[in-house]
């Protein structure tokens, strides 16, 4: 674009600027959403659960104008190198964004519906699932809107973390549903949400691997780190 006129190149920039302002504020909304969830499910609190459902339209909205306007760039700019690859990131990050709302209104619904397991089931293991999956994800965004390579590569290495506590709270209720019967529709929920937390940390890491990609022109290994087994398929979960 070096031979157009200073306007034109303002303009550009300007519209470069206005998507990434668009896909911060999802991700601002975002983890608002999956904050809230957590809170509705791990401290029963209801007034919590009221409101990631209420934004997902307007997370839907920003993301069908981040797309608009990606590509809208892409068509009448013909960006070159570190802002095609910008573009189509963000383009990409928007869709993974939009499943973690998604995700987040589907735990706030289930929230209510978790019952207390007389002591013998501790809300601890959530929680900390809970906590490392709102860390990567507040990592996550903050490498999308800073360009941070570095960052984006460290929520790529703990999603082993998410995954290992996944596992471990997975075997734990499965035991106690056998020893059980009784409390199955409990554990199922709690299941649920369990499932739903590690696909919000799959979608932390898809954009902490497109920022890396956008910022570095290097792609990430296909197989993640993981304890026990590596995983293959990077983008399971789209």
């Amino acid at each position: 674009m070096g031979n157009e006129p200073a306007h034109t190149v303002t303009r550009y920039d300007q519209e470069l600027d206005r998507l990434r302002g668009i896909v911060a504020r999802m991700g601002g909304l975002v983890e608002r959403q999956t904050a809230q969830a957590i809170a509705a499910v791990v401290d029963q609190d209801e007034e919590a659960a009221i409101e990631p459902p209420e934004l997902d339209t307007e997370v839907d909205a920003l993301e069908r104008e981040a797309e608009m306007l990606a590509i809208r760039i892409l068509a009448l700019r013909a960006p070159m190198a570190v802002d095609l690859r910008m573009i189509v990131a963000v383009l990409k990050m928007s869709g993974d964004l939009e499943r973690i709302g998604d995700y987040a209104s589907s735990i706030a619904r289930r929230a209510m519906k978790v019952e207390p397991l007389d002591g013998a089931f501790s809300f601890s293991p959530l929680r900390a699932m809970a906590r490392l999956v709102q860390e990567n994800l507040h990592k996550a965004i903050e490498a999308m809107v800073e360009n941070d390579s570095t960052r984006a590569m460290e929520v790529w290495k703990a999603d082993t973390a998410v995954d290992e506590l996944y596992t471990a709270m997975f075997r734990e209720l499965v035991t106690y549903m056998m020893e059980d019967p009784r409390k199955i529709g409990p554990c199922i929920h709690l299941l649920f949400v369990a499932k739903n937390l590690e696909r919000i940390g799959d979608h932390a890491t898809n954009i902490a691997e497109r920022v890396y990609y956008a910022v570095t022109g290097e792609m990430l290994p296909a197989v993640r780190p993981r304890g026990g087994a590596a995983r293959k398929d990077g983008h399971k979960h789209t």
